[in-house]
């Protein structure tokens, strides 16, 4: 286990791009707007703010709210974590009880960002409460074959392989290095026989991190087999849509023949799913098609090249870049990405 390769090589829907462009050249070549999907009450003991922020990550900003406030860092919710390298919009909520609403008609001043509105909820926010996301990228200096890539452009519409994006893994796969290492730790030797009896893990937010990285590999690797054999958009007998798993604790709700065929992917990653049982992760499934909505581009030309700017919307925990890696090869500018 502890000489693992993690290759984030997996295959393309359409083709390998043969046109390529910068990618966040500067934070607002990367827009993001959250979208709740519901509407918030005007009552109740959480404060929620709908914060913009430039060049900052999410986690970053909840420290700022906790501390304006003077609360607890898990008073403060929010319903996913957003880019740093980018300009995005999203609420958060904190938890004041018993504060007056009148007392807090102003809105905090938080370095780098901009408090655009806030609204009272009953409810602490949570992550992935929130329906989607509406994304407005640039990509700059088009290089390569436009002609292909207005194909793929076309091609896009009808789907992608749902894929979790680079950012989940970490800078150099650096997250699933530590997954690696905590489920090594994890593993089934004598000394942990007292937590296989079914008694979850304790575990730190951190490797809440990692095994969440751990769980969308595993997920990726079933996906690129189901792309390799043509069956991603595609039902296998049994199914009702085509799904892939997301490892942990409980039986697996897909069919006898999409489990046989996940099995036989994972078959040397049996360390890692034995360990992610007893993680305190519930099994899950991921659909394994990802349909962009709303999609519109243009071409800006500029004075000695040729930028594209893409806007459209995403489901709530899928990546745009899953999206853009089937259009173009992303040149980075910036920094890791994380999310």
């Amino acid at each position: 286990m502890n000489n693992r390769q993690f290759s984030l090589e997996f295959p393309y829907a359409i083709a390998p791009p043969s046109a390529s462009a910068l990618f966040r050249s500067v934070p607002e070549d990367f827009q993001v707007t959250e979208q709740l999907g519901f509407d918030l009450s005007g009552e109740g003991e959480h404060l929620c703010l709908y914060v913009e922020k430039r060049g900052q990550n999410t986690r970053w900003v909840a420290g700022l709210l906790a501390k304006y406030f003077g609360v607890d860092d898990m008073a403060v919710g929010h319903c996913g974590m957003k880019d740093r390298h980018a300009v995005t919009r999203q609420w958060f909520s904190v938890h004041l009880p018993g504060k007056l609403p009148e007392s807090l008609e102003q809105p905090p001043i938080l370095e780098g960002c901009q408090v655009l509105a806030q609204r009272r909820h009953p409810k602490k926010l949570r992550r992935g409460q929130h329906a989607g996301n509406q994304f407005v990228i640039r990509l700059r200096q088009i290089d390569g074959d436009v002609s292909a890539l207005e194909h793929s452009l076309q091609q896009v519409v009808n789907g992608v392989p749902n894929y979790f994006g680079e950012q989940r893994f970490g800078w150099a796969a650096g997250n699933l290095v530590e997954a690696n290492r905590l489920l090594s730790v994890w593993g089934d030797t004598p000394s942990n026989k007292k937590q296989r009896s079914g008694r979850r893990r304790q575990r730190s937010p951190i490797d809440g991190i990692y095994l969440s990285a751990a769980r969308a590999y595993l997920f990726n690797l079933v996906l690129a087999e189901r792309v390799r054999s043509g069956h991603w958009k595609l039902t296998i007998p049994g199914e009702t849509v085509p799904e892939g798993p997301l490892w942990g604790r409980g039986r697996s709700a897909a069919p006898q023949s999409v489990q046989l065929l996940e099995d036989q992917v994972l078959s040397s990653w049996a360390d890692w799913t034995n360990s992610l049982e007893y993680s305190g992760l519930q099994q899950e499934r991921r659909s394994l098609l990802l349909m962009p909505s709303n999609m519109q581009y243009r071409w800006l030309n500029c004075s000695d090249h040729t930028d594209l700017e893409l806007s459209f919307e995403l489901p709530s925990g899928c990546f745009a870049t899953s999206v853009l890696r089937e259009l173009v090869t992303l040149r980075p500018i910036c920094g890791d990405g994380a999310l």
